[in-house]
């Protein structure tokens, strides 16, 4: 049998709930897991599950994006690779370059395949050379009078509305959608500021707005001998502002033919840019027809769903690429099963616009467990949420044989959770849990537009009645059920 090649040590470069997942994935692999950490995360999880950890300065958030730093706490420390997770540098090809320099396996696609996905009007140029359907949009737009005489024509000819984007978006960020000739030209110039400011990019274009889609993407893995294949789809269409709420898989279309046509797609553009490592190809799917939409190059919050369906360690076989060996199977072996659903616990209060409970401390933290129920997060009995980082406490992700399995077994899990300190997302899943539409996999990515009565949730409890409740509950029993 080959001999698989395997890193000494890797350094995470991220915080959180990933980095923990990416910890335990080297570890598994058989190889030791550097952190590193800021000020404020100095008792952060991840800091205590990694084989060794560096501080890398007070932050907050600007040393998790300090190239600098991050090459020298892997050379400090005798790591030979860097995994970037997902946000913070993992899509900077800047950073991906920096690391081969430095004489480190950076893991994740090569730089000239990461700057060319990142610029959404070269990726869309692709695509089309690769013979996969886009929906109509412009090239870049230039800046002033010229910029928006071009867009006007193009949302002329194709109607409102239309979305605006930035080049350089991506992950639901840059996106403004505008419904008259008025609104878009007094857009495009705020949508350009916008985009200087959060890509350090103005570049701005339009696309055709789809009305109601539903919103698939495609895993992908490759490896450095052109072999490349897809974990299958998930869908995504359950979005707030943007930015995914819901993650199942596989997808809900009730289409075997058309899901394949969208699989054989995704692999198609993965191979017109010579992909390697972890990827996802996403696309918009309306009556039947598909659209490209983006390739993110690295790893997604929801890549557990399809772990959980398919068996593939997906962090693990990043390594394994990174390492320079050939994938560990071939897309025969590859058996898709049953549905899995994630759902983000975050503490925040949806019916105050989803704002974060920042500051708040997690008095009593109990999780649920059992067949089918996976944890993912950093979140512990007095942590604070963060002032100045996400709020998620915790990915909860479900498995079922059936739809039908997956959702009950979702309704399970939400209801076994026991947070006590700040408000949660959970009162607001459980009303989607109970949805005919969603019970039905029924949803398109307006879905919470089109049900506006999933925030008419009874509120909770208030903190001192859950806390007196726990009380008289510990003097009943004689212990704390709850603990950890």
């Amino acid at each position: 049998m080959e001999r698989r090649r395997k890193f000494k040590k890797v350094l995470v470069a991220n915080r959180g709930e990933i980095a923990s997942r990416i910890i335990r994935a080297i570890q598994e692999w058989g190889s030791e897991a550097v952190a590193v950490y800021e000020t404020p995360d100095s008792e952060a999880r991840h800091v205590v599950q990694a084989n060794e950890a560096v501080w890398i300065g007070d932050g907050p958030c600007r040393d998790y994006l300090n190239i600098e730093k991050m090459i020298e706490a892997a050379q400090k420390t005798g790591a030979e690779a860097i995994h970037p997770g997902y946000g913070f540098l993992a899509e900077n090809p800047n950073f991906a370059a920096a690391c081969r320099e430095a004489g480190l396996v950076f893991i994740g696609p090569p730089t000239p395949v990461i700057k060319q996905l990142g610029d959404k009007v070269l990726a869309r140029k692709l695509m089309q050379e690769a013979g996969v359907p886009v929906v109509p949009g412009t090239e870049p737009l230039p800046l002033g009078e010229k910029g928006e005489k071009i867009a006007v024509t193009f949302a002329r000819k194709h109607g409102y509305p239309v979305v605006i984007k930035a080049v350089a978006g991506g992950g639901g960020r840059g996106i403004r959608m505008v419904q008259s000739e008025e609104e878009l030209k007094a857009q495009l110039p705020i949508a350009q500021s916008e985009a200087k400011a959060a890509f350090n990019d103005p570049r701005i274009y339009l696309e055709k707005f789809l009305p109601s889609p539903k919103h698939v993407e495609v895993q992908i893995l490759g490896d450095d001998y052109g072999n490349i294949i897809h974990l299958g789809t998930r869908d995504c269409s359950i979005q707030r502002r943007h930015q995914k709420l819901v993650e199942i898989a596989p997808d809900m279309l009730n289409n075997p033919e058309l899901t394949q046509k969208i699989c054989q797609a995704a692999v198609m553009a993965a191979k017109k840019v010579g992909y390697v490592n972890a990827g996802t190809v996403e696309f918009l799917v309306k009556d039947d027809q598909f659209y490209f939409l983006e390739i993110n190059t690295r790893l997604q919050v929801e890549h557990t769903v399809t772990e959980m369906i398919s068996g593939v360690d997906i962090v693990q076989a990043q390594l394994d690429i990174a390492a320079g060996n050939l994938l560990p199977f071939t897309q025969d072996d590859i058996i898709l099963r049953g549905y899995a659903i994630e759902m983000r616990i975050n503490a925040e209060d949806p019916k105050n616009n989803f704002m974060p409970e920042a500051g708040k401390k997690v008095l009593v933290y109990y999780s649920p467990g059992g067949f089918g129920v996976r944890l993912d997060g950093c979140c512990y009995p007095g942590y604070v949420i963060p002032q100045v980082y996400d709020s998620l406490l915790v990915k909860l992700t479900v498995y079922g044989l059936t739809w039908k399995e997956a959702v009950h077994r979702l309704k399970r899990a939400l209801k076994g959770f026991v947070i006590l300190g700040p408000k949660t997302t959970i009162p607001f899943y459980l009303q989607i849990v109970d949805d005919a539409d969603f019970q039905k996999g029924v949803f398109t990515t307006d879905y919470l537009e089109t049900h506006p009565h999933l925030l008419e949730y009874k509120e909770d409890e208030p903190e001192v009645t859950k806390i007196a409740r726990l009380i008289a509950e510990i003097h009943h029993r004689g212990f704390n059920p709850y603990a950890v």
